[in-house]
């Protein structure tokens, strides 16, 4: 019988690529394609797939989120394949659960292997819901852990809690970030980088130039053509854009 999958990843191009080497496996099929954690939940309520490809890294509920909740929920949970561009979450945490994980960009001799581990654990045992319970927790335990936020301003370094970073921002190659008392630059050299030492239950990126902390976000502002602006709580008020991408994200946040 053909293997049924889904694929949940927040970045368009990831889903394609990944479905399009799918298409190169044989009997395996894919039902749906997800873009957010809210999605993955529903879509695995909905198709019962035998296989989730799962983007670790994704605005407000993320890989690791997802699968608590399927577990709190008591969710029938299919085999699960992570699916990461960053090595940081503990990859070796994945072989020793016996859980697979795939980098980005895909590979297609590793997505067949991938897709035969995953055979192996559907013809024998259940999915192991202790195993990736101790996964979580132990994934968990090695998120970055500082909650503080490095910035250069006036010739010195200065340490800023998460909490009270606004937002960030980036033009030219150069990181700005706005919290609640000062200014400064970051060291980091891009966005994607900044977001890996931030908490991702309240940083997101609703902009490809913009990463907001979603609870210092003071209003939503309705903009033309249906989109919006976020006016933030720093001492400017500034309006940050929110793409034609993140639209739909910004209305499940707030319910809009």
């Amino acid at each position: 019988m053909a293997l049924s999958a889904v694929i949940v990843d927040d970045e368009q191009l990831a889903r394609d690529e990944l479905s399009y080497l799918l298409k190169s496996v044989d009997d395996v099929e894919v039902v749906a394609q997800g873009h957010n954690g809210l999605e993955a939940i529903n879509l695995i309520k909905e198709f019962s797939p035998d296989l989730l490809f799962l983007d670790v890294q994704m605005p407000g509920l993320d890989g690791f989120g997802v699968i608590k909740k399927l577990l709190d929920k008591k969710i029938p949970l299919p085999q699960i394949v992570f699916a990461t561009a960053y090595d940081q979450y503990a990859v070796k945490a994945f072989e020793v659960n016996a859980i697979d994980y795939l980098l980005k960009p895909f590979d297609k001799k590793r997505v067949s292997q991938a897709i035969e581990k995953v055979r192996k654990k559907v013809n024998g045992a259940s999915p192991g819901t202790d195993r990736l319970d101790t996964l979580v927790k132990l994934l968990e335990s090695q998120r970055p852990q500082n909650s503080k936020v490095l910035l250069r301003t006036a010739g010195r370094l200065l340490l800023v809690d998460q909490k009270d970073v606004c937002f960030a921002s980036i033009e030219d190659g150069i990181i700005s970030v706005v919290a609640t008392t000062l200014e400064g630059q970051s060291n980091c050299r891009t966005l994607e980088e900044l977001l890996e030492g931030l908490d991702p239950e309240n940083f997101w990126r609703a902009h490809r130039s913009y990463v907001v902390n979603i609870n210092r976000i003071k209003e939503v502002v309705p903009w033309f053509k249906s989109s919006y602006q976020l006016r933030m709580d720093d001492k400017k008020q500034t309006e940050i854009p929110v793409s034609r991408a993140q639209t739909k994200r910004l209305r499940e946040l707030f319910g809009l």
